[in-house]
């Protein structure tokens, strides 16, 4: 509008105030203008329009020795909504708009109960009870800045986050001076800090992931726009150091930026931290040419109960460490926490006089309520009761992998894992029921608190019934060596 204005020399004030058509002798500023509601979506459930067409684009991708398997975007666009409508003009007599909400969420709920009955393939424990936050629910409580600078908005819940990071600081040992972190928004927000430390330290680093990394960390290369190197990795899916060394040595005029993995996505693989330290240091890096972030999304909170496990701990040459809340804690909201040293976050942090804090965060206002889940389960829980919690699920992985292998099924569970990755199920249907994560010919179920053997017997039982209609044509399964090694295969050729 401004270019189209300027582009008119021949207009005076007065001619384009005239031909706007604002600030008239009539103009009222309290009037209410009726304006004419924009027009209901008519195509009815089902119907697809031309633009819709062109949006539902086909997309395949690669998977190792699995071929090739379609994703189709916008898949649901405009067929599954609810539709917000306006209120009838007597509707606050009727109140027909507030009992017609009230069953929608009424079928809603029983469809996250039904739904919940057949969750297994993503990281989510879903066995808590939080109603005694509901009195806290009527409140917009936000933590935007910095944690341990109280900002001018009042309504926070700072001293819970405080109190929470305090508690995974004693978990990886590092004093309370010494650190600094915060509650995300996401796991994925806790790696995008962690790299975009490193990358503040070593503006000319060189990010290095194994190739079994959660996607959030190249994607976190391509927002900053940084030189990332992949990993290979070794069957079990952790992080494979001779090609590390490798990589490393063909870098060493650059520092190193890496990403840890505390428990890989698709195969629950723990990386070698000492082991990856120490090939860091026999390739000539001192440890002010690296900087580590280590992503325990789901495991960071499972390992320190494990006897064997490696040791997470910033005693260790590490900056970062980041785990989610919604995952093994059992948050009903997305959330995370983010630790780093100190010392690292000032190479982050500005200050922001208009919210009287500091921002050394990813996002700027911080979702409020997240504290309070997290504060409120780890007082109730305690140590004691997250090592309970671990033993149960590294318990029940084990009764699923023993159990799959006994009825002809190729199985893989990794020592420190709860997850158990198999074969993955031919008939998209039965993946979408049980709501399983597959990747090329791999499925794998991760067992949570939650998960309870009397679950466990029902997939299974649902599986081999299915698994014999699958292949009664005397198809055989897919080998799955390469993804799992040949002592977990059974296909015809390992068994």
């Amino acid at each position: 509008m401004v270019g189209a204005f300027e582009s008119d020399q021949s207009l005076t004030m007065a001619n384009l105030i005239e031909k706007i058509g604002i600030l008239s002798d009539d103009f009222d500023p309290t009037a209410v203008v009726t304006e004419p509601l924009p027009s209901p979506v008519t195509n009815g459930i089902g119907e697809v329009n031309d633009e819709e067409k062109n949006l539902m684009m086909k997309k395949t991708e690669l998977n190792g020795g699995g071929g090739e398997r379609e994703m189709v975007l916008g898949r649901n666009i405009h067929t599954t909504s609810l539709a917000v409508t306006e209120p009838e003009v007597n509707d606050e007599f009727t109140g027909d708009k507030e009992a017609y909400m009230a069953s929608v969420l009424a079928r809603y709920r029983k469809t996250l109960v039904e739904r919940t009955k057949f969750h297994l393939g993503y990281p989510y424990n879903l066995d808590f009870d939080y109603g005694a936050l509901g009195q806290l629910q009527h409140f917009s409580i936000n933590n935007l800045g910095d944690p341990f600078i109280e900002s001018n908005y009042g309504v926070h819940s700072r001293p819970f986050e405080v109190g929470v990071l305090d508690w995974f600081a004693r978990l990886w040992e590092i004093e309370r001076d010494d650190y600094w972190g915060y509650i995300t928004n996401c796991g994925t927000e806790g790696n995008l800090h962690g790299i975009l430390v490193g990358r503040e330290m070593f503006p000319d680093g060189i990010l290095y992931a194994s190739r079994e990394s959660h996607y959030s960390v190249f994607k976190a290369a391509r927002m900053y726009r940084m030189e990332c190197e992949k990993v290979d990795t070794l069957i079990s899916g952790e992080i494979d150091c001779d090609d590390f060394r490798k990589k490393l040595l063909a870098n060493k005029d650059k520092p190193a930026i890496l990403n840890v993995n505390i428990g890989t996505t698709v195969k629950g693989a723990v990386d070698d931290l000492d082991l990856v330290i120490k090939t860091l240091e026999e390739c000539g890096f001192s440890h002010d040419r690296f900087y580590i972030h280590c992503d325990g999304a789901l495991f960071g909170l499972m390992m320190p109960f494990v006897k064997r496990a490696p040791k997470v701990t910033f005693n260790k040459p590490i900056g970062s460490v980041s785990v989610s809340g919604h995952k093994f804690v059992g948050c009903p909201m997305p959330c995370g926490v983010q630790i780093t040293r100190m010392e690292h976050i000032k190479v982050l942090s500005n200050n922001v006089e208009y919210l009287a804090s500091r921002d050394a965060t990813i996002m700027g206002s911080r979702n409020g309520h997240a504290p309070l889940f997290l504060w409120y389960t780890l007082n109730r829980k305690g140590y004691k009761g997250f090592q309970k919690e671990v033993q149960k699920c590294l318990r029940n992985a084990h009764y699923l992998k023993d159990r799959l292998r006994e009825a002809g099924i190729s199985a893989m569970l990794n020592e420190l894992s709860s997850t158990v990755v198999f074969e993955r199920p031919k008939d998209e249907e039965f993946v979408r029921r049980w709501q399983l994560a597959c990747q090329g010919d791999i499925a794998h179920v991760v067992v949570m608190p939650s998960v309870t053997i009397e679950k466990l017997d029902n997939f299974l039982k649902d599986l081999v019934k299915h698994r014999s209609v699958w292949y009664e044509d005397g198809s055989q399964p897919p080998c799955l060596a390469s993804e799992v090694g040949t002592n977990n295969c059974i296909c015809p050729a390992h068994k």
